[in-house]
């Protein structure tokens, strides 16, 4: 039992240290690093990925902080009701005033996996529950898929439906009322390449939104 302790507190104080580093790298390329980014933030991207600890957004990205305001959750879902989505999706549009939001999704995701399995996986079954909704209504065209790929398939019908309910919140449209330019993105991270897919199936506009969900 001790030498577990001994270990598990070494974890922590590795990531500590490699902190430490880390900063005084920073710190060498440019002495002011740190002051300036405690001046505030005005990241362009506004991303809503999954937790995944394989999804690294920055480094991913090769970003640096303050470039991208990042919301994560299981399955990178968005819930229309989800107060702590659509609390971050509203700060991002209105006060940060990005101009682009990605709905990240990636390969092998593990709440994508157990939402199209009968196994149950506790709370996060009722979360997962849209996400199998999903699946029997597009039960057709994932079936058709070898086994291996229906997950992955799901998961990019998951980002396309993420991406529609974006589109329809109210916030978006007022942006672009104002006529502000806010893009919205589908991509998939690809794991066993570590490359970004575009889903080709953004929204940047009004006119691609069904009358019945514009609001006067």
């Amino acid at each position: 039992m001790a030498s577990e302790v001994q270990r598990n507190n070494s974890t922590i104080k590795d990531i500590i240290q490699n902190n430490k580093e880390w900063v005084d790298d920073m710190l060498e390329k440019s002495p002011n690093y740190f002051a300036n980014l405690a001046e505030g933030q005005s990241p362009k991207i506004l991303w809503i990925g999954c937790s995944d600890s394989r999804m690294a957004v920055d480094v991913l990205t090769k970003t640096n902080p303050g470039d991208v305001f990042i919301h994560r959750n299981i399955a990178n879902r968005i819930p229309s009701e989800d107060l702590s989505a659509l609390s971050v999706i509203e700060y991002a549009v209105k006060h940060l005033k990005v101009e682009h939001i990605i709905v990240a999704g990636h390969t092998g995701c593990g709440g994508v996996k157990a939402a199209i399995s009968n196994g149950s996986v506790g709370i996060l079954d009722h979360w997962l529950r849209p996400i199998k909704d999903l699946y029997i209504a597009n039960k057709a065209e994932i079936e058709a898929l070898p086994e291996s790929e229906r997950a992955d398939r799901l998961g990019e019908l998951n980002v396309i439906q993420g991406v529609s309910t974006v589109s329809k919140l109210p916030v978006i449209h007022e942006a672009w009322k104002e006529g502000r330019e806010v893009y919205i993105h589908g991509w998939m991270l690809q794991l066993h390449t570590g490359l970004l897919k575009d889903l080709d199936v953004s929204v940047v506009g009004l006119d691609q939104i069904k009358d019945v969900y514009k609001l006067q």
